[in-house]
């Protein structure tokens, strides 16, 4: 079967045989389209009347084929938690194939919930209809936020009634875009074992697909450790920057291209607590908003683990050295991109050495404070221009707020351009709208009866989180007094 511009060009099949299991999705009764994204299938170069259909539910989840595609499931393994888990795989995933979008970059298709696998450990492999909507509300969130992220090309309902803790509900599958689902755990799957043929052919894959330029280099390896490093200091300071919390930062789930991967027990702050955890599993808090650059640093440095043979394959100790050194650099990455973007949120264009401890600062005065995260960075343009109420209010007691404030405006004394201008910049900075945990979960179970207009609302909402939009306060407001702990769970 085949669609009019479904053109696939599948490197990770044609290039790592034995790095993967061939196998195609299950069949299901009646493959619907719940949502297709339209706009994102212009992207890949698609042709969406086409995919807009019968034909284009059907290949979307799973049940059909299309000519050209080479589906698969990945091999890879992880650490879960801090263990060790040697294989995990694509247990409910397949990798349909790659395309070439508009923009000349490859790009994966790949589908979530398709059926079981050879990895799916005692899984149905299956997914349902709310956990689906939620990875394609939150990713398409994420994109809108300016944060690099796998994204959402179609929900489909599968006709299924699955089996579930809290009873059947209707099965789904997420068709998802990225620029590769290489994980931390894919070379860990081959370290594990020995195979360091297998890593090199892996690593040289990685470089040509997502750092060229280092492709042929001597220290080409060290290099890739150097450049996913920094990729995802910039991803995780993105992620603090609009409380984002991932919940189950595994291995697994770090990718290689920099994105963010999975979207299972995930949650954004609204309140400002550096403990918060909304993982059912984690608890002990092991990935906690607070947490997630020092968790990123271990991911990293149990990526350097299977670099080493590589880096320095006469010289093991020298390799140490030489990957320490890199993973040691994390704490610097990591804190220039998140000041960088602290700058931008405080309206901050020129740079002063004290800037640092005058962000730390907010974050210090703001816990303990039940400040809306999201609501208090927003009203600092209306600070900038000097009227700071509507800051102050939103703690708990409004004096912890005012040593910050006036050093704040004391800062700003020295900053160019007009208040107009200064404030335009932060609004582009700080979003209005995020993803609403209290919002999420209503569009979810309404959708579960069968009504998906809030759903289609939310969506539409969170595609323009910058701009103050009439109408709109309620998508800005934090969770109801009786909206009680927030709790996400894994899988599906």
């Amino acid at each position: 079967m085949s669609i009019a511009g479904l053109k696939f060009d599948n490197s990770y099949a044609r290039e790592l045989e034995g790095f993967y299991v061939p196998w195609k999705g299950a069949e299901v009764p009646a493959p619907k389209l719940v949502r297709f994204n339209r706009e994102l299938a212009v992207e890949l170069g698609l042709d969406a009347d086409a995919l807009d259909s019968a034909e284009g539910a059907a290949i979307l989840s799973g049940h059909t084929a299309p000519e050209g595609a080479t589906p698969l499931a990945m091999a890879y393994a992880g650490h879960q938690f801090g263990g060790f888990s040697p294989q995990l795989g694509d247990g409910r995933a397949l990798l349909l194939g790659e395309v070439i979008d508009s923009h000349d970059e490859r790009r994966d298709l790949h589908l979530k919930g398709s059926g079981r696998t050879p990895f799916s450990r005692g899984g149905d492999g299956k997914a349902v209809l709310g956990p689906v909507l939620r990875e394609y509300i939150i990713g398409e969130a994420m994109h809108a936020l300016g944060v690099p992220t796998t994204r959402a090309l179609a929900a489909v309902m599968t006709g299924e009634s699955i089996m579930r803790q809290a009873g059947a509900e209707q099965g789904a599958v997420l068709a998802r875009v990225a620029s590769s689902h290489l994980r931390v755990g894919t070379f860990q799957f081959f370290a594990a074992r020995g195979e360091t043929d297998r890593l090199r052919q892996l690593a040289d894959y990685a470089i040509a697909r997502h750092y060229p330029a280092l492709a042929g280099k001597p220290d080409r390896y060290l290099q890739l450790l150097v450049q996913v490093r920094d990729r995802q200091a910039a991803l995780i300071a993105k992620w603090m920057l609009i409380g984002f919390v991932h919940g189950v930062m595994n291995t697994d789930n770090m990718t290689i291209s920099g994105e963010t991967i999975d979207y299972g027990p995930c949650a954004f702050l609204d309140v400002y607590d550096p403990k918060m955890v909304f993982s059912s599993i984690d608890q002990n808090g092991r990935y906690a908003y607070g947490n997630q650059p020092q968790i990123a640093q271990w991911n990293l440095a149990r990526l350097a683990e299977t670099l080493l043979d590589l880096i320095n394959p006469d010289d093991s100790d020298a390799a140490v050295r030489m990957a320490s050194e890199v993973i040691n650099g994390f704490p610097e990455a990591y804190q220039d991109a998140w000041l960088e973007g602290m700058r931008q949120k405080l309206g901050l264009e020129c740079e002063e050495d004290t800037d640092m401890e005058l962000a730390t600062d907010l974050f210090s005065v703001m816990e303990g404070q039940n400040v809306d995260f999201t609501q208090l960075f927003r009203s600092l343009s209306h600070v900038a221009a000097g009227q700071a109420e509507a800051a102050r209010t939103l703690f708990d007691d409004p004096a912890v707020f005012d040593g910050w404030l006036a050093a704040y405006r004391e800062r700003l004394l020295r900053e160019p351009g007009t208040v107009q201008e200064r404030a335009a910049a932060m609004n582009r900075a700080n979003p209005v709208y995020i993803p609403r945990n209290h919002m999420v979960e209503a569009a979810l179970e309404a959708a579960a009866k069968g009504d998906l207009k809030p759903f289609e609302r939310l969506v539409e909402v969170l595609a323009n989180p910058f701009e103050a939009r009439a109408g709109l306060e309620v998508y800005a407001l934090g969770a109801p007094s009786g909206f009680g702990a927030y709790t996400t769970y894994c899988g599906t």
